[in-house]
């Protein structure tokens, strides 16, 4: 490109030589780029409404619980039947968030891969780099960016305001209800029961965080960048 500076930006990989004009090089990845795209909003859009139907389910199992109770004057039959609502309510949330973990890593993926791209159109038109808000290196440095353009979202507020966290905050909250039941139906007293059952919500949520976080740091262990935040 004749009139343009060619020195690449620190990080920025080197075009090797190819037959392919730049143009049509820009195009195809370019192309590639809208893939991403599509497929990264794909896939947010299936796990929210995936969210919200287990939402949608526990809510109506739970109203439904309550007619029953009313129905058997919370008799032993009733206990029974909450307990079998509430197993069923933890499975289908326990599934949902594999799912939510699941879509978590596929949207760093998705935002890794196109960080790569952009640093191939860096290295096409490196005139292009100072105006890109997202990052072009696919290393944790250059996602962090892509997620905060402004840098103003510090990891915990990132990770407390997610999907993830959401849906292990319900989780915890159904353990805690079925923990609960299940400690009162032997004759435990409410006042040892509740603080129990409390605690097993508490460290589920410790748990499922910790997971994340060990699968988010493995991610990066085994991830070789090819143009790397200098």
């Amino acid at each position: 490109m004749s009139g343009m500076d060619n020195t690449l930006p620190d990080g920025a990989p080197e075009v090797p030589p190819s037959g392919t004009p730049p143009a049509v090089r820009a195009q195809l990845l370019a192309t590639e780029h809208w893939s991403l795209l599509a497929s990264r909003s794909t896939t947010q859009g299936e796990v929210l409404t995936r969210i919200s139907m287990f939402l949608t389910f526990t809510s109506a199992s739970l109203l439904s619980a309550a007619l029953v109770g009313q129905a058997t004057r919370f008799s032993d039959t009733f206990v029974m039947f909450g307990i079998v609502v509430l197993c069923l309510d933890l499975a289908i949330g326990l599934l949902t968030q594999i799912r939510v973990m699941n879509v978590g890593m596929e949207d760093l993926m998705y935002v890794i891969a196109m960080n790569r791209l952009r640093a191939a159109y860096v290295a096409l038109d490196p005139g292009l780099a100072p105006y890109l808000m997202a990052s072009h290196h696919d290393d944790q440095a250059g996602s962090d960016q892509t997620y905060s353009f402004l840098g103003t979202d510090t990891t915990f507020r990132h990770v407390a305001g997610s999907s993830m966290t959401f849906i292990v905050a319900v989780n915890a909250g159904l353990i805690a209800l079925l923990l609960g039941t299940v400690l009162v139906l032997p004759g435990t007293h409410p006042a040892v029961a509740v603080p129990l059952a409390a605690a097993g919500g508490l460290a589920f949520v410790a748990w499922s965080l910790a997971e994340g976080f060990k699968r988010y740091k493995a991610t990066w262990r085994s991830f070789t960048p090819i143009s790397p935040t200098e």
